[in-house]
């Protein structure tokens, strides 16, 4: 019963780190960089959410709407202003400028929303629930897998059965070459970032209502994401949305088994054993070089 219960809070967490690890994902396979404000952005989702809906009132469908919209111009902004001005200069310095923007928003929603956490107004996807192996699960809990699964397969279909989505991973191969054949690369890899901020909130918006709404509620989420999305193989959709439910899964049996103390130490331990054996993740396929 323990271990039902434990592999099923993980599926849902899995699907947090996935969500957020194909976010990772887009940016890296548009423009070999990745956004390390991603946590920060799923914290902004599920804030804006519950600023909208709780504080101001708004329907829920459209609190979620602008949260996401909001999400993904924040990404644009990222892009904008702390990723591009270091690539186009051939510089690595995008990787402290994103961590850099993220404690700037952290710090900016400290001081408006403040420093208490806040919990999400209940709705009937976590009043109500179904037996699953003798154990109640929230139909919250059920929504969460089967929205990740389902937009790491839209993705899949996007990038591999539609114009645009082929354009965007051509980016990355040889962007002259994009550019010649017509791709703008400059709006590709925004649309990128923006894409990455949507699956951030929608992240945030997701798992908010099983725990609560903070400052700091993206951090260590982030941290883990990158984490899957490297365990899974950064360049596969499948592969860190797979990685993010085995990872959960393995977080919540540890807690569940031995306590949370153990938790953090067990898993990442694992993901070092696992990298140190596969270099190029569980999913992915390892660089082919010319010599």
């Amino acid at each position: 019963m323990l271990i039902i219960s434990a592999m099923i809070i993980g599926l849902g967490l899995g699907s947090m780190y996935g969500l957020l690890a194909l976010g990772f994902y887009v940016t890296y396979a548009v423009s070999n960089t990745v956004n390390f404000a991603q946590g920060s952005t799923m914290m902004l989702g599920a804030v804006l959410c519950f600023t909208f809906w709780a504080t101001l009132g708004w329907p829920l469908p459209a609190a979620i709407v602008a949260a996401l919209l909001l999400c993904a111009a924040w990404g644009v902004a990222v892009e904008r202003v702390a990723v591009r001005p270091f690539v186009r200069r051939g510089s690595d310095g995008w990787l402290m400028a994103t961590v850099a923007l993220g404690i700037v928003v952290d710090n900016a929603v400290l001081f408006t929303f403040g420093k208490d956490p806040r919990g999400m107004p209940p709705t009937f996807l976590v009043t109500e629930s179904l037996a699953v192996g003798g154990v109640r699960v929230q139909l919250q809990q059920m929504l969460i897998p089967l929205v990740g699964l389902g937009l790491a397969f839209a993705l899949t279909l996007f990038a591999r059965r539609t114009r645009h989505g082929a354009a965007m991973l051509a980016v990355v191969q040889n962007g002259d070459a994009a550019r010649l054949m017509g791709i703008n690369v400059g709006a590709a890899v925004t649309a990128a970032f923006a894409l990455s901020g949507f699956f951030a909130g929608v992240a945030g918006i997701l798992i908010a209502p099983l725990f609560t709404v903070s400052s700091t509620m993206g951090t260590l989420f982030g941290i883990k994401a990158f984490a899957v999305a490297i365990l899974g193989g950064i360049g596969s959709p499948w592969g860190v949305m797979i990685a993010g439910l085995l990872y959960g899964v393995l977080e919540a049996t540890v807690t569940a088994s031995f306590g949370s103390t153990y938790t953090q130490i067990v898993a990442f331990s694992l993901v070092i054993l696992t990298l140190a054996l596969r270099p190029e993740g569980l999913f992915g396929r390892a660089a082919v070089k010319k010599v």
